[in-house]
Formats: C-alpha cells, structure tokens, sequence
C-alpha cells in the first residue's frame, strides 16, 4: 500500500483542519495509508510520524488551528536539514508529501521536489499573498474576525468621537487590510503597497469629522512602513498639533484562533481532496489552490519565493467610499 504523508507548516490558519481532513479521508478512500507528520518540518526532520485513520480526525473541521501542529523550522531551511528531512521521508516509505502552508512552506515544499520528492503543496495562509491561488485557506475567516473588531470599535468611535486605528495581520501584504478595511467602512487605510505618510493620515482623520462623520477610523498592516507603533509615536507626540488622539487596537494573533467559517471550511475540504487526486495520478511538484472559482494546479517552481501583491485597485475604491 502506498503511503501518503501530510503536514501544516508556518503560521497556523482556521481551516487548515479541514484540509487534514480531507487528505486522510480522502487518501484513505482511494487506497492509501496517511501519515501526519508532527509539528511541520521540524518534525518531519526529528521523524514525528504517526499513522491517521477516519476517527482520529473526527470532530476537528470546526477547530482552529491544526491539530498536527506547526512551527518555523530554521533548521530546514539548512542543506543538512533538508537532508534530514529527505532521509526520513525514505525511512518511511512515504510516496507522496503534501504540504499545506504559505510561502515559506512552499519553498521549502519546492526544495524537497528539487531533491526529487514527490510533493504536492496546498495553499493555506490567512495573507492571501501566494501565488496559484485567488484565496487561500483561511483568509476569509481572518478578515471576519477583524471586521467584528472593526464593527465593535465604531460603535465606541461615534459614542466618543474619537478616531482608532485597527492594525492587523498581514506580513508584507496589505489583502486582510483593504478587505476589510472596505467591508467595515474605514476611513483610512494604510498597506505595504502603497506607501502613506502619518501626516496624510491624521489629514484623512480629521477630514472625516470636518465631513460631519462621528467616527474616523483607520486600519494598517503590520508590514507597512508606518505601522501601529510608528502611528502610535507620532500621533503621540503631534496630538496637541493635531487636535486629536488616535486610540490603537492591535488585532495579533487573535485574527488566526476561532473556528473556520463556512467558506475555509469548504475550501480546505476542497484542496485537501484536490492534493490527494494529485497524488493518486502521480501529478507532483504541483501547489493545489482555487481560480476563478475552480480547484486549480499550478507548479511549485512558479510559486517558491513570491509573493502575491494585494489588489491595489481596492486601494481606489476605498478612497472613493470614504468619503
């Protein structure tokens, strides 16, 4: 019987247990034996293999999280890791790797094809910045946590007449911020692509309010230039000059944790049967994602080491609702 094995890599993403899921049901249905590999590469390197059956992945597609568990693993990212890895991989008799992660994950992924292991990547990451996939798993369910902050924070902003700013996850990618920046009304939004200086900030703020708004809201992406620190520094020292403070909320971690929506739900389902069809056909070297609304395969060599821009066209759509 051939064996197939799965792991979540990188930051964790609501939905990466439906995949699991999938990958070993599915994996099971057409005649395979599925493995998970403990805590990602770290534990694909130190053999953390344990066998999956149909029960053991009971009750999880509404958690968080994933219950393989994942870590950034340094090591791997050394040719002498990525020995290690590939060794144990043999040790296993493992005939197919599926991955299910972001870009880190995914170049690693591509290193263990370039060494000729039969690999197959899903596309997980609550960023939405990797190639081959118009959305990935979990983003959707990241946006609807911070648009419930923003809602609750709106509330607060025009009982107080203050402005706040939300900042949110992202990396270097600023889709979890233009999306629900636009869905919850903001007034500001501030992304790695576009670059916005704090004065034009506090410019668009106080604009809202001369326009008869009782709330002036901004979000920010952890990766722009001016951040929530740099934001909370210097609307900290100009407030006086300003006429006005800004109150910061910093969303964190809390964007990744709770259960997946519907949509992740699906879409991890999805990916993680599409990865198992892959590797029943013998179609490696391939990450699994969604375009134009369909399940589509793209190569690994395409995707390592990019990253998908946010749709800057959201940007000016944002300006014109602000108003």
């Amino acid at each position: 019987m051939q064996r197939l094995a799965v792991l979540t890599s990188g930051g964790d993403a609501p939905g990466m247990n439906a995949a699991i899921r999938a990958v070993v049901r599915v994996g099971i249905a057409r005649g395979f034996e599925v493995l998970g590999v403990q805590h990602g590469y770290a534990g694909l390197i130190g053999g953390e293999f344990r066998a999956l059956g149909p029960r053991d992945v009971g009750g999880i597609i509404q958690l968080g999280g994933t219950v393989l568990g994942t870590t950034r693993c340094e090591q791997f990212k050394t040719d002498a890791g990525c020995t290690q890895a590939l060794e144990q991989l043999q040790a296993q008799r493992i005939s197919g790797l599926i991955v299910i992660g972001g870009n880190g994950s995914q170049t690693g992924a591509w290193e263990l094809r370039r060494r000729g292991v039969p690999v197959i990547g899903v596309a997980s990451t609550i960023d939405n910045d990797l190639y081959g996939s118009d959305v990935t798993i979990g983003c959707m369910t990241a946006i609807d946590v911070a648009l419930e902050a923003i809602d609750r924070l709106k509330v607060t902003a025009s009982s107080l007449d203050r402005a706040f700013l939300v900042e949110v996850m992202g990396r270097k990618s600023g889709h979890l911020a233009l999306v629900a920046g636009i869905a919850g009304g903001c007034e500001v939004i501030v992304i790695p692509e576009i670059e916005t200086d704090p004065e034009t900030i506090a410019r668009q703020l106080r604009a809202a309010y001369e326009r008869g708004k009782r709330h002036a809201l901004a979000i920010v992406a952890e990766g722009a230039k001016y951040d929530a620190d740099a934001l909370t520094r210097f609307f900290g020292e100009h407030g006086e000059r300003l006429g006005f403070d800004l109150r910061v909320t910093r969303l964190g971690h809390v964007q990744r944790g709770g259960a997946p929506g519907a949509f992740d739900r699906m879409l991890g389902t999805q990916l993680g049967a599409a990865a198992v069809a892959a590797a029943a056909e013998g179609r490696f070297g391939v990450i699994v994602g969604l375009r134009n609304g369909q399940v589509a395969e793209t190569p690994l060599q395409d995707v390592a080491g990019r990253m998908k821009p946010a749709d800057t066209g959201l940007f000016e759509l944002a300006q014109m609702l602000a108003m």
